[in-house]
């Protein structure tokens, strides 16, 4: 059984081959998710609200993503793990080199992810250069909650749209293998996933990107509060959670979700 590499999700892109991704905190997930086929398993800072119990994600710690990404690395065997880089983790390039290398050396992550545009090329660079995977997080960045001022879509204006279309070509020229947008109207979502030759994972950001990622626990309705109009929960046709993470990964590949009432 061979290892998913971003070399493997590349050719799927270019075979027009949908990938699917998923966050995933525990051993007991993510062996589940991999044997339903999912490529990319998330072991993201979104484990703040849905397993520590915290209103943002902005608390976790390095040593929080550390422990989760070991516990998610130690049982699997075929998918791709990506990481997230906690809130003021990466506050520059060298302290993003220290805990990327953590989140690598000792948590066994083939790839970080870090959020914000334009602000973080030399950090993307400065990671890529050492060798180490980056997926860059462009349109809702929930660590900058607090400046956004909530959760709301990103790049509705012309201006908002074409910049962050420069932000991610920016991304992808510094060595990003993977761009992740969030919360982003299809449209350009659409456009931005057409401009970049790495692929494009999307969560709330139309079908028409490369790949899509929800929060697992959204996805099997079980997430505390309201869940995001992006999301849906595959648990309740399902029945349980092996046959909803199926259910999951044919949809993404079928291209049915998302659908329309997914957009934005």
């Amino acid at each position: 059984m061979s290892r998913i590499t971003v070399s493997t999700l590349r050719k799927m892109k270019q075979a027009g081959e949908k990938i699917t991704c998923l966050t995933t905190y525990d051993a007991s997930f993510a062996q589940i998710l991999e044997e339903a086929g999912v490529e990319i398993l998330l072991v993201g800072d979104s484990l703040g609200m849905v397993i520590q119990g915290q209103d943002s994600t902005l608390p976790v710690t390095l040593g929080d993503m550390i422990y989760h990404t070991r516990i998610v690395s130690g049982v699997s065997k075929k998918a791709l793990i990506m990481a997230d880089m906690p809130f003021m983790s990466y506050a520059t390039p060298q302290q993003a080199l220290f805990s990327a290398g953590r989140l690598l050396k000792e948590g066994g992550a083939h790839m970080v992810k870090l959020e914000g545009g334009a602000a973080m090329v030399k950090t993307v660079h400065e990671l890529t250069n050492h060798g180490i995977p980056v997926c860059a997080h462009l349109g809702l960045l929930p660590q900058s909650v607090n400046k956004l001022g909530g959760y709301k879509v990103q790049g509705r204006d012309e201006k908002a749209a074409h910049d962050m279309l420069v932000d991610a070509r920016a991304m992808e020229e510094a060595g990003a293998d993977i761009v992740l947008l969030e919360c982003v109207p299809s449209v350009l979502a659409s456009e931005i996933t057409a401009a970049l030759s790495v692929p494009v994972i999307g969560i709330g950001a139309g079908s028409q990107c490369d790949a899509q990622v929800l929060v697992l626990y959204d996805m099997l309705g079980i997430t505390p509060g309201k869940r995001p109009s992006f999301s849906k929960d595959f648990m309740q046709e399902a029945g349980d959670v092996r046959s909803a993470v199926v259910d999951y990964v044919q949809a993404v590949k079928s291209g049915t979700f998302p659908a329309d009432e997914q957009d934005f």
